[in-house]
């Protein structure tokens, strides 16, 4: 079975690095990181395995991978769950009973 590369452009790798070195969100530096590892030539499983801070399971990078050759950084990207009370349309909190 051939190892899974990832062949980025110079505005890709760029992007990556921007988002692994400076985004608030950590999960998103944690997948830039892991990308730019496999694009450097590092098999995804020893990514998962010791190429991070925290090994992972093998199907979790490779589902990172997955990810962002078929979206870009914008399929990392996690979509708000919501929460209980909350009105995305009012952007505000509301009560259960519809008081303000």
């Amino acid at each position: 079975m051939p190892r899974r590369t990832l062949s980025l452009t110079p505005n890709q790798r760029r992007e990556l690095e921007q988002v692994r070195d400076r985004d608030h969100r950590s999960y998103l530096r944690e997948m830039a990181a892991g990308l730019l590892k496999i694009a450097d030539g590092m098999a995804p499983y020893a990514v998962a395995l010791r190429g991070l801070h925290k090994p992972r399971k093998p199907e979790t990078v490779y589902r990172w991978l997955r990810k962002y050759e078929q979206g870009g950084r914008a399929a990392l990207i996690h979509r708000p769950r919501g929460h209980r009370g909350f009105s995305p349309s009012a952007g505000r909190r509301t009560r259960p009973d519809g008081a303000a």
